[in-house]
C-alpha cells in the first residue's frame, strides 16, 4: 500500500456556498484559514445552508487577501464585501443568570447554539435575498478563538469551531468515495452515479488508503500538522445536491443507508481537530498515528 498523500485542499469562506481548491492553507485552531467565517441568517435568527436552500449550491465567494469576499451567482452582479468592523465590548449582562450581548453583533443559531455576529452591510444581504427570493442577513465570525466552543464531548475545553457544522475540519478518501460509487452503482438509482467528491464538502482529501480505512483513525499527522479524530460525519441531504445544478436526488443518502449506517447517523468522511497550528500542502504525505 503506497503512502498516503493529501490529494486536496477545500475552503468555503462563507457557509452553504460553493467551496475552492488550494495549493495549500494554513490551519487554524477553529478550521483552515478563511473557511466558514461567513454566513446567512433567516429572519428567525438560524442559520440558512442548503438544506433549506440548495440554490445557495450555485453561488461562490472568493476569498480575497483581508478577509473580505467577492459574491458571484447566477442572475446577479457580483458584489464584493468587506469584513465589517468586530464587535464593541460586551453589553452588561441583564440579570443574574443571563449573559450580555455585544454591541453591534446580531445572534445565530447555528443547530441549536447561539453565537454572537457581526453584520456584514445592508447591501450584501439585499444581494442574497434577491437571490434567494427571502429575506436574509450575511454575518462574519470577527473572533473564532472565543465565539463558538466545540461540542465538550469531543473537544477540550477553550476547542472553538467557525461556522463550520461541528468540526474545524472535515477529511475524506478517495478510496472510500470509489468503494460508495461501486455500492451506488449495484444499487436502485445507479443513473445517479458516479458522485464527485464536492457532494461531501470536505477541508481536505486524501488519496493512497484502503477504502473505509478513515473508520480506524484516531490522530494522523498531515505534513507536520497534527489533528485528533472527532467522530465520523453524519451526512444529510445535502449530499444529495447536485453542486452544479442544485438539483436533488437520493444519492448517497440511500446507499449509506444499507452500508454506513451508525447508531442513527448515515456516515461518510471523519471529523477533525488540529491540535496545533501550521501548513498543509497538496502532496503532503499522511500520517496515521494512532
Amino acid at each position: 500500500m503506497p503512502i498516503p498523500v493529501l490529494r486536496s485542499v477545500h475552503v468555503h469562506p462563507v457557509k452553504a456556498l460553493r467551496g475552492f481548491t488550494l495549493p495549500e492553507a494554513e490551519v487554524e485552531p477553529w478550521g483552515l484559514a478563511g473557511d466558514r467565517r461567513w454566513a446567512l441568517v433567516d429572519d428567525s435568527g438560524t442559520v440558512v445552508t442548503q438544506r433549506r436552500h440548495a440554490r445557495l449550491a450555485l453561488a461562490s465567494a472568493e476569498l480575497l487577501p483581508d478577509g473580505g469576499i467577492t459574491l458571484s451567482a447566477p442572475g446577479r452582479e457580483p458584489l464584493t464585501v468587506t469584513v465589517p468592523a468586530p464587535a464593541l465590548a460586551s453589553v452588561p449582562a441583564a440579570g443574574p443568570g443571563t449573559e450580555g450581548q455585544e454591541d453591534d453583533t446580531l445572534p445565530l443559531d447555528i443547530f441549536g447554539t447561539v453565537i454572537d455576529t457581526v453584520p456584514a452591510a445592508p447591501e450584501a444581504d439585499a444581494w442574497f435575498s434577491a437571490y434567494l427570493g427571502t429575506e436574509v442577513r450575511l454575518v462574519h465570525l470577527d473572533d473564532p478563538a472565543r465565539r463558538r466552543p466545540i461540542d465538550p464531548r469531543y473537544a477540550a475545553p477553550g476547542e472553538t469551531v467557525s461556522f463550520a457544522d461541528g468540526y474545524p475540519l472535515l477529511a475524506t478518501t478517495t478510496a472510500s468515495l470509489d468503494a460508495l460509487n461501486s455500492l451506488i452503482a449495484q444499487g436502485d438509482h445507479a443513473d445517479e452515479g458516479p458522485l464527485p467528491m464536492n457532494r461531501f464538502r470536505p477541508s481536505v482529501v486524501v488519496d493512497g488508503t484502503a477504502p473505509w480505512a478513515e473508520d480506524d483513525w484516531r490522530r494522523l499527522a498531515i505534513g507536520d500538522v497534527v489533528f485528533r479524530v472527532a467522530k465520523p460525519c453524519g451526512r444529510c441531504v445535502v449530499t444529495t445536491t447536485d453542486q452544479r445544478s442544485g438539483e436533488r436526488g437520493k444519492e448517497p443518502l440511500r446507499t449509506l443507508a444499507r452500508h454506513r449506517k451508525s447508531g442513527s447517523s448515515l456516515v461518510f468522511g471523519q471529523n477533525l481537530i488540529p491540535e496545533h497550528r501550521g501548513t498543509i500542502r497538496v502532496g503532503d504525505p499522511v500520517k496515521i498515528l494512532d
